[in-house]
């Protein structure tokens, strides 16, 4: 194999195919970067058996031909470079790496013993690509870190024709994002558990074309189980596939249903600010209080009787009913700065109904608007001391 690449192109596509191997490998095989010139281009691929990465992107190739090389050594490497263009000439037993008067020998790895990486799905459709990364963003924050409870890491894709759901939650906080897509065919309709960071990491990575194309199979025809996405933009074609998560996600849907009897309507970046001040003194694993007033909300939080914090936002406070049935609210501050962070809203609504009772968030426009559907973030409020 012998190739000429741009040292920008290739750093580039090197570090995004790095992210997916593994960091302990079941097998010393999966560290490899697998590395093929043909008559398309340039194309790097990863697996680690439940994720792949791919990466074509333009090159003179003079030479034919696939090397397996230590993946996170040419991604140090390729960092390194200077800017200048990157010659590669490989053998059956070493790849000579050339760029200006740097030269780097790498020892190959035994391509016949890398695997398959799997199939692309049959194509279910396309959607806006920076439309994409922002919905799957805000919705990934709710997701759950613990990989022992495997099932709340995951994404939920709800398909139903040419309407799209991310849904996720850890347990003590959900968040529903709903959007318009163009699906491959009209009647469309299932659901699928996607692991929440591979969603993340692969909506971020395409952005730089205009849109993405999703491809989901669950049935053994097309490849059980997998997920597929493909970017195609300046910085060449990009493709990665995950398996699905098996497990049967719990039904939480219901609890996006709050029907308030207290609602709070606030300037979003006020409050964020706010919240990031108060949240300064917060003791760990100790809740933000919103005390709801007629005209304002005030915030306070304190470390026992070292430190302490108070701060008032003018606010808009509707109460259904004929008395009032919640006055304190209790927040996990970080979960609170997380739902704000997303909302992408000039002002927050805040839907109330008891103490200890889910608290529903969503976006609005203006302070009188209606609120906006299409987000939603429900947070479990905290027991309040006393």
């Amino acid at each position: 194999m012998k190739i000429r690449v741009e040292r920008e192109a290739l750093a580039d596509a090197v570090a995004w195919v790095a992210r997916s191997l593994p960091n302990r490998p079941t097998a010393p095989i999966l560290a490899g970067m697998l590395l093929e010139a043909d008559a398309d281009g340039l194309t790097l691929s990863s697996f680690d058996s439940t994720t792949s990465a791919k990466v074509t992107l333009p090159a003179q190739v003079s030479d034919e031909g696939q090397v397996l090389v230590s993946g996170r050594l040419l991604s140090d490497i390729a960092r390194s470079l200077p800017n200048k263009p990157v010659d590669l000439n490989a053998d059956h037993t070493t790849v000579e790496l050339t760029c200006g008067s740097a030269r780097f020998t790498l020892q190959t790895l035994p391509v016949d013993e890398y695997p398959t990486l799997p199939d692309m799905p049959t194509q279910t459709g396309t959607v806006d690509a920076s439309v994409f990364e922002k919905a799957v963003g805000q919705v990934f924050v709710a997701a759950g870190r613990d990989e022992l409870l495997n099932v709340f890491t995951g994404v939920k894709v709800e398909i139903d024709g040419e309407n799209l759901s991310l849904l996720a939650t850890d347990r003590y906080r959900m968040a529903l994002k709903e959007l318009t897509w163009n699906p491959a065919s009209p009647g469309l309709e299932g659901n699928v558990l996607v692991p929440g960071k591979v969603l993340a990491d692969t909506a971020k990575s395409m952005t730089s074309g205009e849109t993405v194309t999703i491809s989901l199979s669950t049935t053994e025809a097309e490849g059980e189980g997998l997920a597929g996405f493909i970017g195609e933009g300046a910085k060449g074609s990009r493709e990665a596939t995950t398996r699905l998560l098996s497990q049967a996600f719990p039904k939480v849907r219901h609890l996006m249903n709050v029907q308030a009897t207290v609602s709070v309507r606030v300037d979003t970046g006020d409050l964020l600010a706010a919240v990031k001040r108060v949240a300064l003194v917060a003791e760990r694993n100790t809740p933000l209080r919103m005390r709801i007033n007629e005209d304002h909300v005030t915030l306070k939080a304190a470390t026992g009787d070292q430190a302490q914090a108070v701060e008032a936002i003018d606010a808009q406070v509707d109460i259904v009913g004929d008395e009032q049935s919640i006055t304190d609210a209790g927040f996990n501050p970080h979960y609170l700065l997380d739902a704000l962070t997303a909302l992408d809203a000039p002002y927050a609504h805040f839907s109330f109904t008891l103490p200890g009772k889910p608290c529903l968030i969503m976006g609005l426009s203006s302070i009188d608007s209606e609120p906006l559907a299409d987000y939603r973030h429900v947070i479990m409020l905290m027991r309040l001391p006393g």
